[in-house]
């Protein structure tokens, strides 16, 4: 039996969807927060010599120039969003186009650059005023321990527990596990001092095993009396944390107002002390739009561009591209970063364009908020504001990602105005986040001496509105809000 094999020829029609290149590149601009886009800008003024910071003045001349490319250029060719690194070749060509373009342009006239030989290095200056690295807890304590005089072996083991003390200045491991006396150069009773001395190191409090250890350290170096507190956390330590405060008062033979007192001794301590040292940096918030309130009632909605650069083409490469002397492979060049630079442009000017509409579409919708407060936040699904602003979902979702807007209320995510909610007693309704404002209203304005269970929350939030919500759903809030049980709230007269 014989086997044949052949090739053949098939055509099939098939739809299929492809994204082009400035398309996708649009989707990415549209995405960047305000502080991201900028560092993007920067980067395609270093790496296209076409584009170029523009002035105020010359803003109508860079207008017309752009108008003159955009049919004859942007349509030639797809853009190449991927090229080789160095690009060696392409500044070669255009380094020797001064005798080919001398009859066009004035060789005696000043080339156009970015930025004048003479001018203060900006990358320079910032690498200058740039803070330096944070200095780690681990680091801070090392330099204060090498200070110590003590014997090789208490040296040793010091480092070696300094190792193993984390960002929060506990010790998280037991001392056992840091001897090994074959293979360590330093004893069981060497880590033991070491242990001792480590807890004297700056900040207060570091190198405790528990937290019961750390206050001790915290309170036997205090320039105050601390003794009742001292007890208190020594023998009573989990019937603190479990808030019986009678038992206490009980076996302490003192006043349940002694214990209040040393309650609020004991909370000016710090339970994380390392990271008085290791805490990382808050960065500040930037606002991509701004809604301010007007007389009439209305909003406006502005973005916040002070600090956005303007872009726009270089004269003297544009020209350059259309004049018939130029080199070809020079031409395909020039033309291939102009279309680069276009379609950046013009994706920075979509970016504005839908984040203001979305901006304004949100207000519309969420207009309650603005005037009265987070309380009166209404659910609104994203498929409504795409649908006001005709665009897809996924483009309001990259649009609003993380976007910060500036309003009376503060500096809020766009994320936090889409949400689920209820409808309350009214048959309006309202959103998750006016549902945990109202619970945490609840707790605030509770008898303390008696503090209010999740069933008995949930029937005031009734009787606020809120109805139809279940009491594991108040639990699952107050877990969300870190809202202790009623049992550990009580407090004691």
């Amino acid at each position: 039996m014989r086997m044949r094999m052949e090739m053949m020829g098939q055509m099939r029609l098939e739809q299929r969807m492809k994204l082009a290149p400035h398309m996708i590149q649009s989707m990415e601009i549209l995405q960047l927060p305000l502080l991201a886009l900028q560092e993007r800008i920067e980067q395609e003024l270093n790496s296209n010599p076409v584009l170029e910071l523009e002035e105020p003045e010359a803003l109508e001349d860079a207008e017309e120039r752009q108008d003159d490319f955009d049919d004859d250029v942007l349509a030639e060719t797809d853009m190449v969003i991927a090229t080789d690194s160095d690009k060696v070749n392409d500044f070669e060509r255009l380094d020797s186009l001064g005798s080919e373009f001398r009859d066009v342009i004035n060789p005696s006239a000043p080339m156009p650059s970015k930025g004048a030989g003479d001018e203060v290095d900006s990358k320079l200056q910032a690498l200058k005023n740039t803070a330096a690295l944070p200095h780690s807890l681990h680091e801070h304590l090392l330099d204060q321990w090498r200070l110590l005089d003590v014997t090789d072996g208490v040296k040793n083991a010091g480092e070696r527990i300094i190792d193993y003390i984390d960002n929060r200045g506990f010790l998280s491991v037991h001392l056992e596990q840091l001897h090994n006396k074959d293979k360590t150069d330093y004893s069981y009773d060497d880590l033991v001092t070491a242990l001792e001395l480590a807890q004297t190191l700056e900040p207060t409090g570091v190198g405790a095993r528990d937290l019961a250890e750390c206050l001790l350290i915290q309170l036997s170096q205090s320039p105050d009396d601390r003794r009742f507190e001292l007890t208190l956390i020594e023998k009573h330590m989990d019937a603190l944390l479990e808030n019986r405060l009678p038992e206490i008062a009980k076996k302490m033979h003192c006043s349940l107002d002694q214990i209040n007192l040393a309650i609020e001794h004991l909370s000016r301590l710090d339970t994380s002390p390392g990271l008085q040292v290791s805490q990382s940096p808050n960065y500040p918030i930037t606002p991509d739009v701004i809604v301010e309130a007007q007389e009439d009632g209305d909003y406006l909605v502005r973005m916040v561009d002070a600090n956005m650069p303007g872009l726009r083409l270089n004269d003297y490469y544009t020209d350059m591209a259309k004049d018939r002397q130029t080199a070809e492979a020079t031409k395909k060049f020039l033309r291939t970063n102009i279309r680069s630079a276009q379609w950046i442009m013009v994706a920075i000017e979509q970016r504005k364009n839908t984040l203001l509409r979305v901006t304004r579409a949100i207000v519309k919708h969420q207009k309650e908020f603005f005037d009265e407060g987070p309380a009166h936040l209404r659910p609104l699904p994203m498929a409504k504001v795409a649908e006001d602003v005709g665009v897809h979902v996924a483009t309001v979702s990259r649009a609003v990602s993380g976007k910060y807007m500036q309003c009376p209320w503060g500096i809020l995510s766009l994320r936090k105005f889409f949400s689920g909610g209820k409808e309350d007693a009214s048959g309006q309704e309202r959103s998750w986040e006016a549902i945990r404002i109202q619970l945490q209203r609840i707790i605030d304005d509770e008898d303390k001496s008696k503090p209010l269970n999740d069933d008995h929350i949930r029937k005031k939030l009734t009787e606020a509105g809120f109805s139809k919500i279940a009491r594991r759903t108040v639990a699952k809030y107050r877990g969300i809000m870190n809202i202790p049980t009623a049992r550990f709230r009580k407090k004691y007269a």
